[in-house]
């Protein structure tokens, strides 16, 4: 089935749209957010008691077509993110440490992101409540030579792929941006946990590519939950709320059943976008996952050209360096004087 005209400008003109990207740039979202917590949070970097390195992988929306195979003309890619973070306790540092990498790109649109995470802990109750702060580098470039100019348009849709290049914009324009983000977060470990931070909270822009970074709020939390009949299986509910600028919200719900430590499930909802169906296992230090997203928005419905869902990997490794204690080169005895 053929994709009409209009259907193909609406899709192509949605495209420009999410690459020109003028104002209130979202951050990346994975669905397997309980398992990433630092890239929203600095203030979980080292919370482990261990270190960890892990990556993730998102394609969205696959199937989506934003070109026409006639003309030529594509209007770019649709989401895909790689995701790579580092953390770790550090004892003199009375915290933590983290490092994350981001490649988002969408469209003709690409930002690399580099973000360094300390968090300050102290032992509050049961559990540890942390102050964190993150210095967040992002490189934004947008392709403009596929760009198209106004011109050529005459007001039948098949125009709309012959304009001309704008020689202003005919080579790749890029920018370097500098921000901060903070957030707390306080665990009771293998019980509960909560999270509040503000991403990009100087909100920085460049004009030269016409693109804003959006104060970005998180607000999320778990727990950890054992039937009191089948103690080797943990049901793990989760959710994360955020707002760009207050002017969007989105809410994401999950639920993971783990059983025995050596594998889990689960099922997720991102509302008005997805649901998630989740799955991984356990090895060793080893921890692996896999999330398929069933698009329920108009862009995921049953047609040729849309999409038929989005696939997300994950991988982490973590261990502990434990320094045995030295032995003393010297004892002490008493001499008793007769």
């Amino acid at each position: 089935m053929k994709i009409g005209w209009s259907k193909k400008l609406s899709l192509l003109m949605i495209a420009l749209a999410f690459s020109c990207v003028a104002i209130a740039q979202q951050e990346p979202q994975f669905s397997q957010y309980m398992f990433n917590r630092m890239s929203y949070n600095p203030g979980y970097a080292g919370s482990s008691g261990s270190i960890c390195a892990s990556a993730m992988y998102r394609n969205q929306w696959m199937g989506l077509k934003l070109d026409s195979p006639a003309s030529g003309v594509s209007a770019g890619s649709t989401p895909v993110d790689i995701l790579f973070t580092f953390d770790m306790p550090v004892k003199f540092l009375h915290g933590g440490i983290g490092f994350t990498f981001v490649s988002d790109k969408i469209g003709y649109r690409n930002n690399m992101l580099i973000n360094l995470d300390y968090a300050f802990r102290m032992f509050w109750g049961s559990g540890s409540l942390s102050a964190g702060v993150e210095v967040n580098l992002n490189n934004a470039s947008i392709d403009m030579s596929s760009l198209k100019g106004s011109d050529g348009y005459s007001g039948s849709p098949s125009s709309i792929y012959s304009g001309t290049v704008d020689p202003l914009i005919t080579k790749a324009s890029s920018a370097f941006m500098f921000d901060v983000s903070v957030g707390a977060y306080y665990q009771v470990p293998g019980q509960y946990y909560v999270g509040l931070s503000v991403k990009n909270l100087l909100g920085s822009s460049n004009s030269e590519i016409n693109f804003k970074n959006a104060r970005t709020v998180y607000a999320l939390g778990g727990f950890d939950w054992t039937p009191s009949n089948a103690p080797s299986i943990r049901i793990k509910p989760s959710a994360m709320l955020k707002t760009a600028n207050f002017s969007y919200f989105q809410a994401d719900l999950s639920c993971l059943m783990d059983y025995r430590n050596v594998f889990w499930m689960g099922l997720g909802y991102r509302v008005q976008d997805a649901v998630s169906v989740m799955a991984g296992v356990h090895w060793k230090k080893l921890h692996v996952g896999v999330d398929y997203d069933f698009t329920t928005s108009k862009l995921g419905s049953f047609k040729s050209g849309r999409s038929f869902g989005t696939l997300e990997l994950f991988l982490k490794f973590c261990f502990k360096v434990v320094i045995p204690q030295k032995p003393p080169t010297s004892y002490g005895n008493t001499i008793y004087l007769l």
